[in-house]
């Protein structure tokens, strides 16, 4: 990692924002499940509500627009989002898809236009709308970084407790969406490098339970631990100097390649 970001000691981001995701409904759903903390290097973190009006949650489509807003900010930020961002090779090798990220991004959201404001994941899996049957995956792949961490379920692995599948298949569309409007502006970890440039904003993907049991939940909701969690570790480690570290995992040359094509957990050395 360049510079600031690789010197021990020395804080890389400026703001922490930590996502707990959902794929419940559509993208125009208030789901209480959708929760976002955000801290600053000063302080823990804290719940942002969604914008005032008729709804009490926050949406996906929502998300994603205060998303654009702030990372055009002239502050330095790392966004932990609780969704996969990719999908195993054998996705890749089964549909025939160039091993590239934003084509697959692309080649997906044609196939999963999860992001239209009256689809659902489950509209596209009964064939309502879509042609989800055209792309879909077994839930016995797993990519590496799932492997990895253990417990982590596969993103195709559907309707079973801890199933990131469903918010996966709906918020690949909006990773798509925030890298249209931010072209250049945001780097998204690992498919854009692993080692994002000084002062540069970065979107990587989370696993929660990697860092929630490590605090007290207090009066918190499960989803909104897990949000807070995320925003609090990496602010933690970000003020010690350590992210850098999980910015470049300890890969093979083999696992290293494919992880570009598969992503990578932020958290898993």
């Amino acid at each position: 990692m360049s510079d600031s970001a690789n010197q021990p000691g020395r804080p890389a981001f400026d703001r922490y924002v930590g996502i707990d995701y959902s794929g419940a409904q559509t993208p125009t759903s208030s789901l209480s499940g959708l929760r976002v903390y955000v801290a600053n290097r000063d302080g823990p973190p804290v719940e942002v509500p969604p914008p005032s009006g008729p709804k009490k949650y926050w949406t996906r489509r929502g998300i994603a627009e205060w998303l654009v807003q702030r990372l055009c900010e002239d502050e330095a930020t790392v966004v932990g989002i609780d969704h996969g961002f990719s999908f195993p090779l054998k996705y890749f090798e089964r549909h025939d898809l160039p091993h590239d990220w934003p084509a697959f991004l692309d080649d997906f959201h044609r196939h999963w236009p999860t992001d239209d404001d009256n689809t659902s994941v489950d509209f596209v899996r009964d064939g309502v709308c879509g042609n989800g049957a055209a792309r879909s995956g077994d839930s016995k792949w797993r990519r590496i970084t799932e492997m990895r961490a253990l417990a982590a379920k596969s993103v195709f692995h559907f309707d079973v407790q801890g199933s990131v599948a469903k918010s996966t298949h709906a918020g690949l569309p909006w990773l798509r969406y925030i890298r249209q409007r931010l072209p250049g502006r945001v780097h998204f970890w690992p498919f854009d490098g692993w080692a994002p440039g000084t002062g540069r904003s970065v979107i990587a993907e989370v696993y929660p339970a990697l860092f929630s049991r490590a605090f007290p939940q207090g009066d918190r909701t499960s989803d909104q631990h897990d949000a807070w969690a995320v925003a609090e570790w990496m602010r933690r480690v970000d003020l010690s100097g350590g992210l850098g570290e999980f910015f470049a995992p300890d890969l093979s040359e083999a696992d290293r390649a494919a992880a570009m094509v598969e992503g990578w957990i932020l958290g898993l050395r």
